[in-house]
């Protein structure tokens, strides 16, 4: 099978949050996407452990041609999710790309070994434990920008003057070196990817979104 063509309207996969189904059933799009078990015969000639296959073929299945609208920074993450050849080795672990870039970056967005979503930088950075946590994590961005009466932007040095006592973490996102944090009337979204991943402090970056009832906190 070359592709497989399916309705432009999403359905969202299973096990993910509310606000995440319908953040990706309202603005996403899921175009026609490849199969990628027509390479399978020659990535096990070239190495390529079947288990890595088919963990790419199940990503592939379940996100592979879905596009959704910019992340609010990694310059807006992939355009659309879809699995490529995995690489790696049975010594450092083998990771697959998850999608291309929509501009043209010092790095790419890869599944690892363990399932993380990350970026492949400098060094490997994973950002979500797994591709679920990164769409919450844009479902979130999306719900508090419109119900936040205030975005600030933090940059560098400054991000780590931030007093999150009395906050708690957001657990749906997965956070890694990515978390988003909730406080009374705020959430915080600290992205700290770019910094670690290319070894630049002054990529580290805060969005803290102000004034949020409880339904801007805890809802969507």
């Amino acid at each position: 099978m070359v592709g497989t063509s399916a309705s432009p309207i999403p359905v969202a996969p299973a096990r993910l949050g509310r606000r995440a189904r319908r953040f990706v059933e309202v603005n996403g799009i899921r175009v026609p996407r490849q199969s990628i078990q027509r390479h399978r015969d020659a990535w096990i000639e070239h190495g390529i452990p079947a288990s890595e296959i088919d963990r790419a073929a199940a990503f592939q299945d379940r996100w592979g041609g879905l596009a959704l609208p910019p992340a609010p920074f990694y310059e807006g993450g992939p355009g659309i999710l879809g699995a490529g050849c995995p690489e790696g080795s049975a010594a450092k672990g083998w990771s697959f790309p998850a999608g291309d870039c929509r501009v043209s970056m010092a790095y790419g967005f890869r599944i690892g070994p363990n399932g993380a979503f990350g970026i492949d930088a400098y060094r490997w950075t994973p950002l979500h434990a797994g591709i679920d946590g990164w769409v919450e994590s844009l479902a979130l961005a999306d719900h508090a920008g419109r119900c936040a009466k205030t975005v600030t932007r933090i940059k560098g040095k400054d991000v780590e003057s931030l007093d999150l006592d009395g906050y708690e973490q957001v657990p749906e996102v997965q956070g890694l070196s990515d978390t988003w944090w909730r406080g009374k009337e705020s959430l915080i979204a600290l992205y700290r990817g770019e910094a670690v991943g290319l070894d630049a402090p002054r990529c580290l970056e805060a969005h803290v979104y102000g004034g949020l009832d409880e339904w801007g906190l805890h809802g969507g």
